[in-house]
């Protein structure tokens, strides 16, 4: 069993409702062990309006990272995400941050995830579950990469009926 930490989220439709879609459909891959708190961001990157639903998982799963990002990407299409435009506008986003501790680098994945120590929006929810675990690369824990971070967009606790 492989433990991937998934962000996902995104900024159209109902960003509730398709992130709890997207649990179930993530269940089918594995089991869902730990799940961070909704939290609400501004849009990175420039080329999306409208404030963005993101919550970090963590995702027991036996399939390899290649599977795993072919499913993810199905789940996607299957939430209604098109890929029309780079950092735009998204009904569902999965990014895979993380695979147990593997640094991997191909054409269609890089893990860890490249980007995780410039955006607050997955720092923030991936020190909610996961605080002391250290980057493979960088060789800092979450928290230590939050505190660094040079990423001025806010990221607030979403308020929900269940939290």
């Amino acid at each position: 069993m492989h433990q991937a930490v998934l962000l996902i989220g995104g900024n159209l439709g109902d960003r509730e409702q398709l992130i709890e879609q997207a649990h179930v459909l993530l269940s089918t891959l594995g089991q869902i062990t730990c799940q961070s708190s909704l939290f609400e961001t501004q849009a990175w990157g420039g080329a999306s309006e409208g404030n963005f639903l993101n919550q970090a998982l963590i995702l027991h799963t036996s399939l390899p990272p290649l599977e795993l990002l072919e499913a993810t990407q199905e789940i996607e299409h299957q939430l209604g995400r098109t890929r029309e435009v780079h950092w735009g506008n998204r009904t569902m986003d999965i990014d895979i941050i993380y695979v147990d501790e593997l640094v991997y680098e191909d054409e269609k994945l890089s893990l860890p995830h490249p980007r995780i120590a410039e955006r607050n929006f997955v720092l923030v929810p991936l020190t909610e579950i996961l605080p002391d675990f250290i980057h493979p690369v960088l060789q800092l824990s979450h928290r230590t990469l939050l505190q660094r971070s040079g990423d001025n967009n806010k990221v607030k606790r979403y308020p929900t009926e269940r939290s």
